[in-house]
């Protein structure tokens, strides 16, 4: 699903909101998701999961073309944990 898909369903399900309003508060909560991600705090939403910073170690890696070693840097990402309830859900799909 995408973020317009997203605004679309809740506009669909929730007459009284606008596409804008509704634009606006999807964009809003996106957006506070990643500034805290940037920040590197951990973010909790109940019944859904949870978004955590990792570090990725440096690592020699392969060029798939030439075969050539490559140093790969450390870096962060974002991981994802679901919820029990989700993951349940999602296996019996």
């Amino acid at each position: 699903m995408t973020r317009s898909e997203l605004i679309t369903y809740l506009v669909r399900n929730q007459p009284r909101l606008t596409a804008q309003d509704t634009a606006a508060c999807v964009n809003e909560i996106l957006g506070a998701i990643v500034s805290q991600l940037a920040a590197g705090k951990r973010v909790e939403i109940q019944g859904f999961g949870s978004f955590t910073v990792g570090m990725r170690v440096p690592c020699i890696g392969r060029n798939p073309r030439t075969g050539n070693k490559v140093a790969v840097p450390a870096k962060r990402t974002v991981r994802f944990k679901a919820v029990m309830e989700l993951r349940e859900s999602v296996g019996r799909g």
